[in-house]
C-alpha cells in the first residue's frame, strides 16, 4: 500500500451510535490520501461491529482493539501511534467531527514551510439547542506562524490536542506521547507540544467540529462535565502539577505565571460557577483539595483576575465557604455582594467584615468596582426571590429581597418592575421595595405569565425575568435569583404548555419555558419557519418590488 499523507486517529469507547459519524466524516475530506484508525478501547458494545463494518467498506481504515479498557483517552491513542504510517498525525473523538477540508487545510499549512504542528479553529456545537461558536476565537482568528510559545502565552488556554495536526518526526524526536492513566491528559500533552515546538502555524478556518452536551446526565456526561465529582477536581488538581514539574525540568518557568493564570481563570473559573449547587461537606473537601495547590501559584495569576473571581477564590482559602457559595452566584453578571465592610482608611471589603491577613485584604478589597461611585446603569444590587408562590391560573407571588451594599438607592420606598419578553413586547409588573434597614429592601411582585403577549406563530423557549430600578431619570436592570431549587410550577396558556422552575445552573435565576401544543406546534409554527428561510424572504422582496 501507498503511504498516506495523514493518519487520523478516532478513538472510542463504547460509542457504537456516533462512531459512523465521526468515521464519515474523515471519509468525506477534500484529502483524500489518508489513512483511518479506529481505536476501541475496548469497547462490551456494538462499537467492534461497526468499527469492522467500516473497514470492509473503506481500506483507508484500519480497526485497531485494545486488550484492555484503559479508561482514558490516552492509551487508545498512543496506541494508534505505534502502527500510523503517515508522517503527519492528527486525533478525533467519537462523538465529534472534522470538516470537510480539515485535512487539506493543516496539510497545506505544514507544505509551506517545515513546522512541528499547525493547528486551527474548532467549532463548538450544543447538542441541546443546536447553537454554533468558535473555541477561544481571540487564539484563531489570524493566521499567523509563532517561533515558540513564548510569542503568545495566551495559547495554554487552547489545550485541545484535537484541533492539531502533528509532525510525526516532532512526536518521535522528543518522544512525545500521551500521559497514561489521568484525565485531563489534553492540557500536559498541549503544554508539552508547545513548549517543544520551535515554529508552529495557526490558521482560522475551522479543522474541527466539538459537539456539546453541558447538561447530560452525569452516567453519560464527558470527563470535563463530571465536576460534581470530587476524583475530577482532583485529577484536575494532579494534571497541574505534572505540567509545573514539566516546565520547571524543561527550562520554560518563566511561563508559569500564564499557566497559573490559565488554572485559576479557566479550570478554577468552572468549579466556582457551581459552588452555589454544592452542599457544604463538599465544598469542605473541594477547598481540601485545591486550597494547597493555590498556595504555590504565582502571585501575578491571582492580580490577573477579574475582581469578582479574586474574591471567590479567596473566600475559599479563607475556609469563608458559605460566603463563597454567595459570591459564585452571578459571576459575571455585576451581581454584588449582600453586604460591604469599610475599614478606617477608607478601603472596602467583600463582605460583613475586614478580612484578617495582608493577603486577604488585598484579594476581598473591591474598592476598585468603585460601587458607591460608579454610573447608575451599572451599578452593582443583588436581587434575591425569597419565596413563590402559586396564584391562580399561569400567576406566581413573588416575595423578593434587595441588597443595596453600596446605598446607592434614596432612602424610602423604591419603584421596581419585572420585565419579561417571550415575544417582541415586554410584559411589565411594577411593584413596591420597601426599606427593612439601610441597604436592604423587600417587595412582593404578582406576576401573571398569561399577560404575556406571544407571537401569532407561538413562542418556544426559555426567558428569565429582569429587575429594573429607576433613580434620577437613569434606570438600572438586573438579574433576579431565584431559590436554587423548588417545586416546578406547570400550567397551561394559549397554545402553549408553560413551565416555571429553577434554572438549575450558572447564577441560578427564576427560569419560564414555553412550548407550543397543538395546532400552534404542528401547524402555524412549522409554516412559519418556512416562511422565514432566506429564500422565500428574498422571494418576497423582489416580488413586493415587482408590484411597486
Amino acid at each position: 500500500m501507498s503511504t498516506p499523507d495523514v493518519t487520523v486517529t478516532v478513538i472510542v469507547y463504547n460509542d457504537a451510535e456516533r462512531l459512523t459519524r465521526a468515521v464519515e466524516s474523515v471519509r468525506r475530506q477534500t484529502h483524500a490520501n489518508l489513512e483511518i484508525v479506529i481505536s476501541d478501547d475496548h469497547s462490551t458494545d456494538a462499537t467492534p461491529a461497526v468499527a469492522q463494518r467500516l473497514a470492509a467498506q473503506d481500506p483507508r481504515i484500519r480497526h485497531l482493539r485494545l486488550e484492555r479498557n484503559s479508561g482514558g483517552c490516552s492509551a487508545p491513542r498512543n496506541r494508534a501511534l505505534q502502527i500510523a504510517r503517515a508522517p503527519f498525525l492528527m486525533f478525533l473523538d467519537s462523538d465529534d467531527e472534522l470538516p470537510d477540508n480539515a485535512v487539506e487545510l493543516l496539510l497545506a499549512a505544514h507544505r509551506e514551510r517545515e513546522i512541528d504542528f499547525a493547528m486551527g479553529a474548532v467549532q463548538r456545537v450544543r447538542v441541546d439547542n443546536g447553537r454554533r461558536s468558535t473555541w477561544m476565537p481571540h487564539l484563531v482568528a489570524e493566521r499567523r506562524t509563532l517561533d515558540g510559545i513564548e510569542a503568545d502565552p495566551r495559547l495554554f488556554f487552547e489545550h485541545l490536542s484535537t484541533s492539531k495536526m502533528y509532525a510525526r518526526a516532532f512526536l518521535d524526536r522528543h518522544d512525545l506521547r500521551f500521559p497514561e492513566g489521568i484525565h485531563y491528559e489534553d492540557q500536559l500533552f498541549s503544554a508539552q507540544a508547545y513548549c517543544l515546538a520551535k515554529t508552529f502555524t495557526i490558521i482560522p478556518e475551522p479543522v474541527y467540529r466539538w459537539y456539546v452536551a453541558p447538561f447530560a446526565a452525569s452516567e453519560t456526561a464527558s470527563i470535563s462535565n463530571q465536576r460534581h465529582k470530587l476524583a475530577n477536581v482532583r485529577d484536575r488538581v494532579h494534571v497541574q502539577h505534572l505540567i509545573d514539574a514539566f516546565l520547571a525540568g524543561s527550562g520554560h518557568e518563566a511561563l508559569r505565571e500564564d499557566k497559573d493564570h490559565k488554572f485559576l481563570k479557566h479550570d478554577l473559573r468552572m468549579y466556582a460557577g457551581d459552588l452555589p449547587y454544592r452542599d457544604d461537606a463538599w465544598l469542605t473537601s473541594f477547598a481540601d483539595i485545591v486550597t494547597p495547590y493555590l498556595d504555590t501559584l504565582t502571585p501575578g495569576a491571582f492580580a490577573r483576575l477579574p475582581r469578582a473571581e479574586r474574591v471567590v477564590v479567596q473566600l475559599i482559602r479563607d475556609r469563608r465557604l458559605p460566603e463563597a457559595r454567595l459570591a459564585a452566584r452571578g459571576l459575571g453578571h455585576g451581581v454584588g455582594p449582600r453586604r460591604v465592610t469599610t475599614d478606617a482608611q477608607g478601603r472596602t471589603y467583600w463582605g460583613d467584615r475586614v478580612p484578617d491577613s495582608d493577603w486577604s485584604r488585598r484579594e476581598l478589597d473591591i474598592s476598585d468596582l468603585e460601587l458607591e461611585t460608579r454610573p447608575f446603569p451599572s451599578a452593582q444590587f443583588r436581587h434575591e426571590i425569597t419565596e413563590i408562590t402559586r396564584g391562580p391560573g399561569a400567576s406566581i407571588d413573588l416575595a423578593i429581597r434587595t441588597y443595596d451594599p453600596a446605598l446607592r438607592l434614596p432612602v424610602g420606598p423604591q419603584r421596581a418592575t419585572l420585565l419579561i419578553a417571550p415575544g417582541g413586547r415586554r410584559l411589565r409588573v411594577h411593584f413596591r421595595l420597601s426599606p427593612v434597614r439601610p441597604g436592604l429592601f423587600e417587595g412582593h411582585a404578582h406576576l401573571d405569565l398569561a399577560a404575556a403577549s406571544l407571537p401569532l406563530h407561538g413562542f418556544a423557549g426559555i426567558r428569565h425575568p429582569l429587575l429594573r430600578l429607576q433613580h434620577q431619570r437613569l434606570s438600572h436592570t438586573g438579574l433576579l435569583l431565584a431559590p436554587l431549587t423548588f417545586p416546578a410550577l406547570t400550567t397551561r396558556v394559549p397554545s402553549h404548555h408553560l413551565t416555571v422552575e429553577p434554572e438549575g445552573h450558572a447564577p441560578g435565576r427564576l427560569q419560564v419555558r414555553w412550548e407550543p401544543v397543538g395546532v400552534t406546534a404542528k401547524l402555524i409554527r412549522p409554516t412559519a419557519r418556512k416562511l422565514a428561510r432566506p429564500r422565500v424572504k428574498r422571494a418576497a422582496r423582489l416580488l413586493a418590488s415587482a408590484l411597486k
